[in-house]
């Protein structure tokens, strides 16, 4: 079995050299090639991709989609496996792709993911999302539909739960790709990857007993146009609707505000660590409600003046969400 791992890069920075040491530390199980898919770098990271061993594949900023980009990459390489990460993760095992591969020993497996474990300095209420989600454990989850059931009849959030898939680091089965391919999608390739897979009868295993670090320093505001994208995105896909007034808006910032708040004094920080941390908190918790809110709606695809603002508001939102 031949595997092969494809990156999606442009201008990774120093961090780039934490994610190839992570790699180069892999033992036992490794890479049959390496490809990075870059979109115009300028900062050195083609330099330190071709040290580490990665051929290299050019293409446009303004062409990039996170699936077709993607596609493109993987239709260059040659591995039954392809292993998709981000230039921002770091496998934080040598048996990492190991254990990666190890689900596809069931014939009925298209792909596999895995958890993820903040950066240090992560924003507490981020930092507890992350690790949370989403909430298997540390064994292997293997999902896919119950016997006689189709996805249309499960709730959304159940629709949701089962296609869960997440390209920062997952590994995919070639022949299934080539029957399910990524793009064009710009945003939420891997949930539609899932999503298509699952509804095919395949499975989608997660990997819990390993994992990658990855986490951003975004702002509260940045943290909540990519929840707006997010949302859009799973409406559009499942029908999903977390907060579906503006009334729901309020009410769960009245209520999530304070839980949060409360989470983050219970850490005990230093009081300019905390003060800081409280002032991000509120102001991610406004923001996600209402990204929630708003993507739904535009994920609704409405007709009309109001669905025109949607799409308007949408095209605005995603500019810089990568």
């Amino acid at each position: 079995m031949r595997i092969s791992l494809v990156i999606p890069t442009l201008n990774a920075g120093p961090l780039l050299d934490d994610v190839l040491a992570g790699v180069q530390r892999l033992a036992g199980t490794v890479f049959d090639e390496m490809l990075a898919i870059d979109s115009g770098s300028k900062d050195g990271t083609i330099e330190r991709l071709q040290r580490a061993g990665f051929r290299i594949a050019s293409i446009q900023k303004s062409d990039f989609d996170h699936g077709s980009t993607r596609d493109r990459g993987i239709a260059m390489t040659t591995g039954d496996i392809v292993v998709l990460m981000v230039q921002d993760a770091t496998p934080q095992s040598p048996d990492w792709l190991q254990k990666m591969v190890e689900p596809f020993a069931d014939p009925q497996v298209a792909g596999v993911w895995c958890r993820q474990i903040p950066r240090p300095g992560c924003q507490p209420v981020l930092d507890r999302r992350i690790r949370g989600w989403p909430g298997w454990g540390e064994g292997v989850t293997v999902k896919k539909l119950p016997p006689g059931k189709k996805l249309a009849e499960l709730a959304p959030f159940d629709q949701l739960m089962l296609c869960a898939f997440d390209n920062v680091a997952s590994a995919m089965r070639r022949s299934v790709w080539e029957r399910f391919k990524l793009g064009p999608r710009r945003f939420g390739e891997d949930i539609y990857f899932g999503k298509r897979v699952i509804d095919a009868g395949l499975a989608i295993a997660h990997q819990g007993g390993t994992c990658v670090m990855h986490s951003h320093d975004r702002s509260a505001w940045a943290e909540g146009k990519r929840t707006f994208c997010d949302h859009r995105n799973l409406n559009g896909l499942f029908g999903l609707v977390g907060i579906p007034t503006r009334e729901a808006v309020e009410s769960a910032i009245k209520h999530a505000t304070p839980e949060h708040c409360d989470y983050v004094r219970s850490l005990k920080l230093p009081p300019e660590q905390e003060a800081k941390a409280l002032r991000w908190t509120e102001e991610y918790v406004k923001w996600q409600c209402w990204g929630q809110f708003l993507g739904a709606k535009a994920g609704a695809r409405l007709p009309g003046p109001e669905g025109m603002f949607y799409r308007l508001l949408g095209k605005r939102l995603e500019r810089g969400i990568g």
